[in-house]
């Protein structure tokens, strides 16, 4: 199996992006536009809590680790878990300083509720995936908690998600090895896109956002 260099890897938090809309994607991760609205706001305090390394703790036999890094060489991505938790167990990894064994558990935090698709459950396979690679060890299943509901969601990593995952890597890696940014194709999800300024879907289908942008620069300098 070829495995990516470290200068290749990719943003691991981009699948979920990539997932919802691949011109997204490519906007912000490729030609690195990027603007905030409420959403992402309201997620990215989430996350600072969430990663919070003043946080981390010890609960019994378990053990929290806050904010961190992941990578798999496999799949050419790198990241961050919100949390994972080392629960002791009869069977799991060993861990430098402590008796036992653990079983690894990922956590990652989400802003709303569940939702209906699987975008959310694809970052938290890659991130088990990730630490599978890093830990040896295999990791049945991981937690979205939604700050909407304030509840943990329990989701099994089944060979289906797994496979899901590698495979939008791959077409990831393909889009930015070509610098490919997709034409606009207007949904309902674009009112809610933090870049439907920059991404100007009636306009896309016509030229790429950079170039929109450059044009207009161009004509307000009298180029």
């Amino acid at each position: 199996m070829e495995l990516y260099e470290e200068d290749d890897w990719l943003q691991l938090s981009g699948i979920q992006h990539f997932e919802f809309c691949r011109r997204q994607w490519a906007l912000a991760y490729i030609e690195l536009q990027w603007q905030e609205n409420v959403r992402t706001v309201e997620g990215k305090l989430m996350h600072e809590r969430a990663h919070d390394v003043s946080n981390g703790e010890k609960r019994g036999d378990i053990i929290i680790s806050r904010a961190m890094p992941v990578h798999s060489r496999e799949m050419g991505v790198s990241g961050e878990c919100d949390i994972v938790e080392f629960h002791k167990s009869e069977e799991g990894i060993s861990i430098v300083g402590r008796d036992g064994l653990f079983e690894v558990i990922p956590i990652e935090y989400k802003r709303g509720e569940p939702k209906k698709d699987d975008i959310d459950l694809l970052q938290l396979t890659a991130q088990a995936m990730c630490l599978e690679e890093m830990l040896c060890c295999c990791i049945p299943y991981g937690y979205l908690y939604y700050g909407e509901t304030r509840r943990r969601k329990k989701f099994v990593f089944d060979e289906e998600i797994r496979i899901k995952t590698r495979n939008i890597f791959l077409e990831m890696h393909k889009y930015y090895d070509r610098r490919y940014t997709p034409k606009a194709k207007r949904t309902k999800s674009c009112n809610a896109c933090s870049l439907k300024d920059i991404c100007l879907p009636m306009l896309g289908r016509h030229e790429s956002a950079a170039d929109y942008i450059n044009r207009n620069l161009n004509e307000e300098e009298g180029v």
